[in-house]
């Protein structure tokens, strides 16, 4: 084992022994290259369907894309060792498997916000960057979320349903306002703050949690703090907008909807399985849920006719996401991203580098570009870095 162990003085120091290198044996005498961290990528599959702009935009940039979608996860496994890229949306699982299938593979890119279709711990393992676009479709998903808001209230899908069957059931499809009601917003992110912001135009008192988010910061935009726990007994309407997590899962269930009002009523447009569908079920037929909106489902499409034959169920087939604005946006944002990647200006949406993505920030780059200068003069001294070179660096200074 070959040690080699550098005393580094303060950076000031430090400065002034690289203004003098013109001067010293050991460091290179050409002028030393720009610090450049990119990735190689030469070829991308996009596995689903999206907008064709996103293709577009990695041409343009000199990445050959193929695009096959509804492939089969044999076939995925035979085809990803030819790619460096992957683009997906939510059909196509990109599973351990798969990814260590990709000998090539360097990047995988959600268009969209969901990845749970994606095994980002296999991908890390295997050093393959995970990337969403978490803005693309939030205006989409607050809309929607809206509007199953105003759906529920006012009983619209079933009274459109009744008159479609030649009825006019006034009396039966009686409705609520939602002026004055209490709206629980479990997520404060992007969708949770825009769902909050429209939602008080209609007069509903906004409270949320997300342990992200401080009470302070919820009141700037009018949502007051609260815990789960304080959440339940006060809400007349419950809308997660948060991962599918361990925490999360299931996090609607037998023991939380007991505690809510009778009759609260609940959306999800976010992930299925944070709520218990079993459960929910349950609270349905007792009248302790007087309503659910879901657009996402454990499993998709849904076979739980329990759930989706109730009558106070409102359903509609994940369209969260689904606007042509959206798509666009999601399509053409993803590729941006692989491309700024590939030319090593950002990895803006990176689930899982987060050191990588700090070393591309400008303000990291001087230590990025200090840290090429060590290696260079490491080599000048050493003469190579071999397997069983052993390099210790110990600083000094603040900085």
């Amino acid at each position: 084992m070959i040690t080699t162990t550098w005393r580094i003085p303060p950076l000031f120091c430090l400065h002034r022994l690289f203004d003098l290198r013109r001067q010293t044996v050991f460091y290179p005498r050409k002028r030393l290259p720009s610090m450049k961290m990119a990735l190689s990528l030469k070829k991308v599959l996009i596995s689903d369907a999206m907008s064709p702009l996103c293709a577009e935009v990695l041409q343009a940039n000199g990445i050959v894309v193929e695009t096959k979608t509804k492939l089969t996860k044999e076939e995925l496994i035979a085809q990803i060792p030819n790619y460096d890229g992957l683009v997906v949306r939510s059909a196509t699982k990109v599973t351990t498997d798969v990814i260590n299938a990709a000998t090539n593979l360097k990047i995988i890119g959600r268009a969209g916000t969901g990845v749970d279709n994606i095994d980002i711990p296999a991908a890390s393992r295997k050093g393959v960057i995970v990337m969403n676009t978490p803005g693309g479709n939030t205006i989409s998903a607050v809309e929607h979320t809206c509007a199953l808001i105003c759906a529920l209230a006012r009983h619209i899908p079933q009274a459109h349903m009744s008159m479609r069957e030649g009825r006019w059931d006034r009396k039966e499809y009686m409705g609520t306002e939602l002026y004055g009601k209490t709206l629980a917003i479990i997520g404060l992110g992007r969708i949770g703050r825009e769902v909050a912001a429209r939602m008080q135009s209609f007069g509903m008192k906004t409270i949320g949690f997300d342990p992200l988010v401080s009470a302070e910061e919820a009141a700037e935009f009018n949502v007051r703090w609260l815990s789960v726990e304080d959440i339940w007994p006060v809400a007349d309407y419950i809308t997660v907008h948060v991962p599918l997590i361990p925490p999360t899962k299931g996090m609607l269930n037998d023991a939380s909807l007991a505690k809510c009002k009778k009759g609260v009523r609940v959306l999800n447009v976010a992930r299925g399985g944070i709520y218990d569908e079993d459960a929910l079920v349950r609270a349905l037929d007792s009248g302790q849920c007087g309503g659910a909106a879901l657009d996402v489902f454990v499993e998709e499409p849904p076979t739980k006719t329990s759930l989706t034959q109730h009558p106070n169920v409102i359903l509609t087939p994940h369209l969260g996401a689904s606007t042509k604005e959206a798509q666009i946006r999601v399509a053409e944002e993803i590729a941006q991203q692989f491309v700024d990647a590939s030319n090593g200006k950002s990895l803006f949406g990176a689930l899982n580098a987060q050191a990588l993505s700090n070393a591309l920030e400008p303000d990291t780059r001087p230590l990025v570009n200090l840290g090429q200068a060590l290696g260079l003069l490491a080599i000048s001294i050493v003469g190579s870095v071999k397997a069983d070179t052993k390099v210790q660096i110990i600083t000094y200074g603040k900085q």
